[in-house]
């Protein structure tokens, strides 16, 4: 396929998606399907345009004048993967199989120099209008540079499994990648985003991932795991297990020593923690699955309890730029009214002199400080443990590049820190 039946692949994705409001991954495999001529290329480039047009909606509808697929399709082609009007009008009276030729008033918008003059705030950061005051307590002054950091792509980000191998020889096997050391996370290992239709290295096909010497995990994930301070023959709680990513992280930490207790309310969320597992050969974990009673015999023995709390996702919307015009107010206060009771529940279980560390992958002001200090005031025995030596104490100097909220928890965001948007804040219980 050439460009314009990609632009015109793209634009009949993203009309299925707003026509039937199903997600992105869908949408895309579903037009996979009915044209099985395209290569991977193909999909990988259409996929491309589909994100990019998701992530900056708001900026290229304003600068279009309409929201429609068509609109926001030719925008990124001009002003993310740099054609002009006068090619794309070229390239489609050759191609059979092209978008309609360009309108007059599409060249003259395209051709703006400065299309978001006047645009509102929440435009230039392409972030939904209701958030707003939500992010500005969250993210402070900057929260529009944020919100622009967020609608870029996002890198491609592996931690290395230190009981299978270490940084320098996973490094070498995903040379030709172009893997280079993340700049915070000392076993962590980026591959850049590219542009246009770069194509992501399906890493999970590497006899290096199939002997567990690393996984894909975002940089600030791997930050957060790492604040838990998970040490060798602790007893440790993964309250939100998951799919077992901080679990996994956690183990290399302890290396395998100690005890490690994975539970998730949610039996097929849990699921592929068995396989992961045994590809990473952590050893130490006992995994509780959901049940009356299944983790009554620990509580109050912990040393550690950490809480990767259900959130909106609002950290993760360089990947899942779809969710972020989906979500509503509603929903995030029903994520804060679960967040709150998993909080309530996992305090039980910390030891005194234990830790309790609450993580969520929101950049929300309610589901992160404000989540927080309602539980600190119900919760005397609780006190804040300060963010910034554990920081250091993985990285040097790493507490220099993160944002530290008033209640004491830590802000990692892709403008920042350039990770997906994370929280964190730790919490002693007093003897």
């Amino acid at each position: 396929m050439r460009l314009p039946g990609r632009l015109a692949a793209a634009i009949a994705v993203l009309e299925d998606i707003d026509r039937r409001h199903r997600p992105v991954a869908d949408a895309l495999k579903s037009w996979g399907l009915d044209n099985r001529f395209a290569g991977s290329g193909d999909r990988a480039a259409i996929g491309n345009l589909v994100y990019d047009a998701l992530r900056r909606r708001a900026s290229h509808a304003h600068a279009m004048g309409e929201d429609t697929p068509r609109a926001l399709v030719l925008s990124v082609a001009v002003r993310d993967w740099g054609e002009t009007p006068e090619e794309l009008n070229d390239l489609f009276s050759q191609d059979t199989h092209a978008p309609s030729i360009l309108s007059v008033d599409e060249v003259h918008r395209l051709t703006n120099p400065d299309p978001l003059a006047g645009a509102p705030e929440h435009v230039k950061a392409d972030l939904p209008e209701w958030a707003v005051p939500s992010l500005t307590r969250s993210l402070g002054a900057d929260w529009v540079e944020e919100g622009q950091a967020m609608a870029a792509r996002p890198p491609l980000d592996l931690r290395v499994n230190t009981l299978r191998a270490d940084r320098e020889r996973v490094l070498k096997g995903l040379a030709r990648f172009g893997a280079e050391p993340t700049d915070i996370s000392p076993v962590g290992i980026r591959i850049s985003a590219g542009n246009r239709d770069s194509r992501t290295p399906n890493v999970q096909v590497e006899e290096s991932f199939l002997k567990g010497q690393f996984e894909v995990q975002d940089q600030g994930s791997q930050l957060v795991a790492l604040m838990a301070g998970a040490k060798p023959g602790e007893q440790v709680l993964d309250l939100c297990a998951g799919a077992g990513g901080k679990t996994l992280a956690m183990a290399a930490a302890m290396e395998n020593k100690g005890q490690l207790f994975a539970h998730d309310s949610d039996r097929h969320r849990l699921a592929p923690i068995y396989d992961r597992l045994k590809r990473n050969t952590a050893r130490n974990v006992q995994v509780r699955p959901p049940g009356e009673g299944a983790l009554d015999d620990l509580a109050g023995w912990m040393d550690r309890v950490v809480i990767d709390a259900p959130c909106t996702g609002s950290g993760t919307w360089r990947r899942r730029p779809d969710a972020k015009w989906k979500l509503t107010p509603e929903q995030v206060a029903a994520r804060v009214a679960e967040q709150s009771a998993i909080l309530g529940d996992g305090a039980r279980y910390v030891k005194p002199n234990g830790t309790l560390l609450y993580i969520t992958c929101s950049i929300l002001d309610e589901e992160n400080d404000a989540q927080a200090a309602v539980f600190l005031a119900a919760n005397p025995a609780f006190q804040v443990v300060p963010a910034g030596p554990p920081l250091d104490a993985i990285t040097p100097g790493a507490s220099g590049k993160v944002h530290f909220t008033p209640t004491g928890g830590v802000q990692l965001t892709p403008h920042r820190t350039g990770t997906d948007g994370f929280f964190a804040i730790c919490m002693r219980r007093i003897s």
